[in-house]
């Protein structure tokens, strides 16, 4: 007997079953992207009834906004973690950390990476305001350990933030999308050794 038939029928608890319909859709809009996913699939995959689906959901946008949010605040969470871990007290440990955010969360079973960096839905007024959110606080995040190390003021360090986020996260799917052909550390050393000396090199204010 499948997941399916099990749960179809079943009744679960609010919080349980909403569970049950992100991870269904979070599996159908990384396969079929938004535009080509279906309610009637994700409610099969689910194991429900499309009324149960709608229930939850008015609709398809409020089910890709929900997954959303869940993963632009998984993604902060993780670059705020790097960026505070307790052995990353030099300059260029906070940075290697970083990139190692990225690189654990594009490596994720879920593939939530797609939708956050791969998006087909970036027009979407509701989704550009939660992608230019998570960019703007992982920036800002970067930024604030660039004005302490290197000694930069806020526009500068906000800059090289922003910089450095595009730079880990674009690297990061293209090893993913290479097969991961070297290492995830060997990669992230290369790739933080690169933004570190890149950030050396800038003059420190008043220099």
């Amino acid at each position: 007997m499948t997941l399916n038939q099990l749960s179809r029928g079943q009744r679960m608890p609010r919080s349980e079953r909403r569970a049950q319909l992100l991870e269904a859709a979070q599996a159908v809009f990384v396969a079929q992207g938004y535009h080509a996913a279906a309610m009637d699939e994700i409610a099969d995959r689910a194991g429900v009834s499309k009324p149960v689906l709608y229930q939850h959901f008015p609709g398809k946008l409020d089910l890709y906004l929900a997954l959303l949010d869940t993963h632009c605040e998984s993604l902060e969470k993780l670059v705020r973690a790097a960026l505070a871990q307790p052995d990353a007290t030099s300059g260029r440990a906070k940075v290697e950390a970083t990139v190692g955010a990225y690189f654990d969360f594009v490596t994720r079973e879920d593939a939530a990476f797609r939708m956050i960096f791969e998006s087909d839905l970036t027009s979407v007024p509701q989704v550009r305001a939660r992608l230019d959110s998570l960019e703007m606080a992982c920036a800002e995040a970067i930024g604030e350990v660039i004005v302490a190390e290197a000694g930069l003021s806020e526009e500068p360090a906000l800059l090289l933030g922003t910089a450095l986020a595009g730079m880990a996260q674009v690297t990061a799917r293209h090893w993913l999308a290479q097969s991961a052909v070297i290492s995830k550390a060997e990669a992230t050393d290369l790739i933080s050794h690169l933004a570190w000396r890149g950030m050396g090199s800038i003059p420190r204010a008043g220099q």
